[in-house]
């Protein structure tokens, strides 16, 4: 069924989509990067890897005002002769994890035996987009890994030649996306709220609904059905049964729940 929706509407979905999109593309862009350097003769090694993706990460990190506040590259493991397991991650001048300022490297456990280490092939942001072999928007969530706040995770898989060996990706704080984006929800004319695929709330001009929480509401996890099986294709609007419209932000696996 065709869905009625106006156009303040589609317009404020689609500038949250032209924000969002400058970001996939960028990760596209260092994906593709990798793939090429680990394709050659050599075996791979942190050692030589880690200065290529500190360079591919760090004008981003350094941008005045900018959203991204972590990025790099996470290795498959057992990929990397010298690391079997490896984050080459960078934290950026936003971020107010652990100590120290600045762009600076995320210091992550390696050693599985170790106390402190965290098996990442776990996490949503592995899991999802090594399952599917698409990028994958994880979040809100508290990551406590590399931020210890509520974060979104933006991460796409990086093949050569067919194999999985890791995957290349950005954290955004979602306070800073709140300051970006609910100046553009509120144009919307509607009580809007923001959502990922899984009902999860990234942003709401009702200060009722929090950051983080599920947004419940009868039929919603139904219309955002497509948004989970088909990550990264636009769906289409639709009506819930309270009256609610939901209304996709491109293909970025984002919704907007519009109240009446």
């Amino acid at each position: 069924m065709t869905v009625t929706v106006d156009v303040a509407a589609w317009q404020v979905a689609a500038r949250i989509a032209s924000t969002i999109d400058p970001v996939f593309a960028m990760v596209d862009g260092w994906r593709d990067r990798l793939a090429a350097v680990l394709d050659g003769p050599a075996p791979p090694l942190a050692a030589t890897l880690d200065p290529v993706v500190d360079a591919l990460v760090r004008g981003a990190l350094e941008e005045p005002g900018g959203l991204i506040t972590g990025a790099g590259f996470v290795a498959a493991p057992g990929f990397l002769a010298d690391r079997p397991w490896h984050l080459a991650w960078w934290l950026g001048v936003a971020n107010t994890f652990g100590q120290g300022t600045g762009v600076r490297r995320l210091e992550a456990e390696s050693d599985p035996d170790a106390e402190q280490f965290r098996d990442y092939t776990t996490l949503e942001w592995w899991r999802v987009p090594v399952r599917t072999g698409t990028r994958h928007l994880t979040g809100p969530y508290v990551d406590y890994l590399c931020t210890d706040d509520y974060t979104v995770t933006i991460t796409t898989p990086v093949m050569v030649g067919g194999e999985l060996v890791g995957v290349v990706g950005v954290d955004l704080y979602v306070a800073r996306l709140e300051q970006v984006l609910l100046p553009v929800l509120r144009e919307s004319g509607h009580p809007c709220t923001l959502v990922n695929a899984s009902g999860r709330i990234a942003a709401s001009t009702d200060s009722r609904r929090a950051t983080g929480a599920l947004l419940r509401l009868d039929g919603l996890a139904a219309a955002l059905a497509p948004l989970r099986e088909r990550e990264g294709v636009p769906s289409e609007a639709a009506r819930l049964p309270g009256g609610e419209t939901v209304v996709p932000c491109g293909d970025t696996s984002l919704a907007l729940v519009l109240e009446a």
